[in-house]
């Protein structure tokens, strides 16, 4: 029973890191219909941000904040200079986000080198609980679950519960009327895309003392995974990708666990399934956001 109750926890914990990284994405997609591809360079931006403010400072929320701010700034970069020019062609918004993503991943290798930088937990967040039955929770582990569903709450209170979140749904629905309204449609498509970029962002900061290093290569591999979720959870739709991260994390851990030969299969085989039952995703309805 304490080998079940670990992976679960482990399972969430590393399904609600793949949310950060993916309810970003969903957002940029499901609001702006952008794809875009360069969101894990922005996630391994946050983690060697992140990392570096750690290992300079010691101070674990600081270099959390950092790679938010940076996130933000490379957001707006991207959003303004590539996307912007490319909004309603998917085929030119693969190419130059493609592109974006080797460009930042190339970057972190002239600014940090080619090497793996090596993060530590802080002090603060290293050891575990040990429960009666040998059940032993992770410090981090818990403190990463509840800082997404933190994430996740606030992320459905904006969008649901405020008026941001009302001209956000209603500029989907119909972008000639909101601007008719005298509403800055382009201002609240720059706000959803920074708000993506940011949570990519801190997504790499909390992964990188969760893994122990940080390679260039991991944006790439993270924004795969993260595609993968919003496929399965429903493209666009902030629920469907909670649900398919946890999904994704909880069957990994598990199969990790018991027939490790078949756990990187999972996730193709899982997505296979779902777009053969149901093509749309989990969750998936145009313009279904929330």
């Amino acid at each position: 029973m304490d080998v079940i109750i670990n992976l679960l926890v482990n399972g969430i914990s590393t399904g609600l890191l793949i949310f950060l990284l993916a309810a970003g994405l969903t957002l940029i997609f499901g609001l702006m219909d952008v794809l875009n591809f360069a969101h894990g360079g922005l996630f391994v931006w946050g983690a060697f941000m992140g990392a570096w403010v750690f290992n300079e400072t010691g101070d674990f929320l600081l270099s959390v904040a950092a790679a938010i701010l940076i996130g933000m700034v490379l957001g707006l970069v991207l959003e303004r200079f590539l996307i912007r020019p490319v909004y309603g062609n998917h085929v030119r918004q693969l190419l130059i986000t493609l592109g974006g993503m080797l460009v930042l991943t190339e970057s972190i290798k002239i600014l940090w080198g080619p090497n793996p930088i090596r993060v530590n937990l802080p002090e603060w967040l290293q050891g575990s609980f040990q429960l009666d039955g040998g059940v032993i929770l992770i410090k981090y582990r818990l403190f990463v679950i509840v800082v997404g569903v933190i994430m996740y709450a606030a992320l459905w209170l904006l969008l649901s519960k405020t008026r941001i979140g009302l001209m956000i749904r209603a500029g989907v629905i119909d972008k000639e009327m909101v601007q008719a309204m005298g509403i800055n449609v382009k201002a609240i498509f720059t706000f959803v895309f920074l708000l993506g970029s940011a949570m990519a962002a801190m997504g790499g900061a909390l992964l990188a003392p969760y893994s122990g290093v940080v390679f260039a290569e991991m944006g790439m591999q993270y924004a795969v995974l993260a595609f993968i979720v919003v496929i399965i959870g429903g493209m666009g739709s902030l629920q469907g990708s909670a649900l398919a991260s946890l999904i994704v994390g909880v069957l990994g851990a598990f199969m990790a666990y018991y027939i490790p030969d078949l756990s990187l299969a999972l996730n193709m085989l899982l997505l296979a399934f779902v777009l053969l039952v149901k093509p749309t995703g989990l969750m998936g309805e145009k313009g279904g956001a929330v």
